[in-house]
């Protein structure tokens, strides 16, 4: 039996978040971790190579059920997923797993409203867009990544990896897939 740890952040700007989760899942026992900083929304290489990873009798865990599922639906499906391969789930934040039918109906009772949240928060967002843009207010985000194109040419014609160049210059992954891509044309 192994205890596989899975760490999550939205965007490389969370160093402290994901730090505190590794802390918190080592000091769990985690004799294996991964860790990635990538939207839940996005394809999430690393959460896959996890539930590769992991075999029968091991425990996944996680801090949190946001840092693993985007959705009541993705949750159920990656909670499947690990019981197929009978593999139990825990959760730090609350001390509860899939071990038995109460922790799996508290599961998806937290997921549901970890997704209702969610879906609160993105429509404030929406709403206060849409009242700055009526208010003449709203810019947008400035276009950084497009502002470095040079610099990330340069980096790739050094042979730095994609993921290196988005580090060094702070922008996202897929803007350099995009900058490189439109240079290959």
């Amino acid at each position: 039996m192994a205890v596989v740890g899975n760490a999550r952040t939205s965007t490389w700007r969370q160093d402290a978040g994901l730090d505190a989760q590794r802390m918190a899942l080592e000091a769990y026992g985690c004799a294996k971790l991964f860790a990635e900083q990538v939207s839940s929304a996005t394809v999430r290489p690393t959460l896959e190579r996890a539930l590769d990873y992991v075999r029968e009798g091991d425990v996944f865990v996680v801090t949190k059920i946001d840092r693993l599922a985007r959705s009541v639906a993705d949750l159920c499906a990656i909670i499947a997923r690990l019981e197929d391969n009978g593999v139990a789930l825990k959760i730090l934040d609350g001390g509860f797993g899939t071990g038995g039918p109460e922790g799996r109906l508290f599961i998806n009772i937290l997921g549901a409203i970890a997704q209702f949240e969610r879906d609160i928060m993105l429509a404030r967002q929406r709403d206060g867009i849409a009242a700055a843009k009526a208010a003449g207010r709203y810019k947008g985000r400035k276009p950084t990544a497009r502002n470095q194109a040079t610099e990330v040419k340069a980096l790739a014609a050094e042979g730095l990896t994609k993921p290196e160049i988005a580090r060094r210059l702070g922008i996202g992954e897929r803007s350099v897939y995009r900058i490189l891509a439109a240079a290959a044309v």
